[in-house]
This record gives C-alpha cells, sequence and structure tokens, in this order.
C-alpha cells in the first residue's frame, strides 16, 4: 500500500518521502512505482513529462527521520496496534507539533491508535484502497478526539489527488471493511462447504452482482493474513458473526498470504518466481 499511497500523493503534486526499513524495500517499491507510471503513460493516463515529474517528487529514506519535515505523516505498517503506537510515538518526537498524522489501516480504531499520542487531535484515518495509485475513494475516519482541522487537511489531500471521500465516524471496520470482511469470510465458508470452488464463487459476484473483483481475487490482493487479522479485530468488537473462517486460517498457517507471496487462493507463477529468484541471489551469511 505504501508505494501506491505515495505515487497517488506524486502524481496529486506532493512532495514525498517514502519509509521503509526493511532491506531493499525502497527500491522494490520505486520500481513498482516506476513500472505503474509507464504504464499510466502506455494507456494515455498521463503524459511523459506529467510522470517524470510525478517521479521526481518522491524521494525514500530508511527509517523515520526521514519523515521529520512532512506535514502529513501516512502510516501504512502492518495492522497491529502496538506496531502503530511505536510509530507514531516515535513521530512525534520528531515532527512540528502541528504535523497531521494519518493512518491507512482498514480497520483498528482510530482513538486507541491516538491514545499513544501526547495531542490526540492531530491523528485520522485515510483509508486508501489497493492499487491505491487507481482506486478513487479514500475513507476519512474520525477518531474521538480528531479535530476539525485534521479532517480539513485529509480530505483536501486526498482530494487534491482526484481522490473521492467519505467522512466516517469511527466504528470497527469502518464502512468498506466491515462489509469486505464479511463477504471475504462467507465466500471462504462457501468454499469451505463446497457450495462451489473459488473460480465459480469469484465468477458469480463479478457477472452477477457486479463486483469489479472476486473475493478470492480481492482477498489474494489484500493479503489473506492482513484479512484476517481484520477478522479476528471484527470478531472482538462486533461479535460471533465475524468469526474468522477455519478454512481461512488453514490457509495463513499454511504459509498462502496472496499475491505477495505467490501462493494464495490462487497460484501466481510469475510472483513465485521473483521469490525464488531474490531467494537465489541473496548474500549469503556465515557464522565465525
Amino acid at each position: 500500500m505504501g508505494n501506491g499511497i505515495a505515487h497517488s500523493l506524486a502524481a496529486g503534486g506532493f512532495d514525498v518521502v517514502l519509509v521503509d526499513a526493511l532491506p531493499g524495500a525502497c527500491e522494490r517499491a520505486l520500481a513498482t512505482i516506476e513500472h505503474n507510471l509507464a504504464t499510466g503513460v502506455s494507456r494515455g493516463k498521463l503524459t511523459a513529462a506529467e510522470a517524470a515529474a510525478a517521479r521526481g517528487r518522491i524521494r525514500v529514506a530508511t527509517d523515520l527521520n526521514g519523515a521529520a519535515q512532512s506535514q502529513l505523516v501516512i502510516e501504512a505498517v502492518p495492522e497491529n496496534l502496538e506496531l502503530k503506537h511505536q510509530v507514531f510515538k516515535e513521530l512525534e518526537t520528531l515532527c512540528a507539533a502541528n504535523t497531521v498524522f494519518a493512518t491507512n489501516t482498514s480497520a483498528l480504531s482510530i482513538t486507541e491508535i491516538a491514545a499513544a499520542l501526547a495531542d490526540p487531535s492531530h491523528v485520522i484515518g485515510m483509508h486508501y484502497f489497493n492499487p491505491a495509485h487507481i482506486m478513487k475513494l479514500v475513507e476519512i475516519v474520525r477518531g474521538l478526539e480528531t479535530s476539525d482541522a485534521t479532517v480539513d487537511a485529509a480530505v483536501a489531500v486526498a482530494e487534491a489527488c482526484g481522490k473521492e471521500t467519505v467522512l466516517i465516524n469511527e466504528a470497527p471496520g469502518f464502512a468498506t471493511s466491515r462489509i469486505n470482511a464479511m463477504i471475504g469470510n462467507e465466500a471462504f465458508y462457501m468454499l469451505m462447504e463446497g457450495v462451489a470452488s473459488a473460480r465459480d464463487i469469484d465468477k458469480a459476484l463479478k457477472l452477477g452482482l457486479n463486483h469489479p473483483m472476486g473475493p478470492f481475487e480481492m482477498i489474494d490482493l489484500v493479503g489473506l493474513d492482513t484479512r484476517l487479522r481484520v477478522l479476528e479485530y471484527l470478531h472482538a468488537t462486533l461479535g460471533d458473526k465475524f468469526r474468522p473462517c477455519p478454512l481461512l486460517v488453514k490457509y495463513v498457517n499454511a504459509g498462502r498470504l496472496g499475491r505477495k507471496v505467490g501462493r494464495g487462493v490462487y497460484d501466481y507463477p510469475d510472483e513465485l518466481g521473483a521469490q525464488a529468484e531474490k531467494k537465489r541471489s541473496a548474500p549469503s551469511v556465515s557464522k565465525a
């Protein structure tokens, strides 16, 4: 999600610092952004000059010091409250007092995330959708103490990037994740019960209900582990109707996490090949 959000912001005219501490992650993110910009040019969505200008607005950093001068920071780390607290606490020590801190969480409480900061009024949810540089919607999610100025800033940034916004008063799963998680979970129950194959369930929802993607295609794109964490949170906060399907849990335990690892509900040979190549090219480490 991070590279898609950075792409969207840069295309909207903002200078962007993309931060990731994982070795090689920034390089892979830039390669993805460059590929997506080139695709946009080939499809007539933007000119070569516009693509070059957008790419020129993006630089990378491997620690949060790179975000110290930012007026808006959008966090897109995994759906783990403790990790988000850690990130925002460090950012608060680095950034100016009026910096807006946005989280891209798809389900966690904005109020709980904001509680880690001395001034929670600057914290807001900006929930992008995958792929973030293409999808039009950003859910703007207001926590208990989010200020009007923070809401206005988040909406203004999203709209400057050509996005549509909806304003959500915080509730578990907001609007979209709550419904989407239930659809995907029910699809897994149907698959477990033998109602139909994954491909036929996907085809039925695309052609019969006019969904642009089937539920299994969507969950492979989002990540099965991410969807499971969302369901576990919704189950804990909203009750038994969100109990994760045992088959989804089994897939996650088997390491079938979706496109990002080359295997989810479906197999993705190109991604599997890239994973294998990365392992082959990784430097060996010896211990004395």
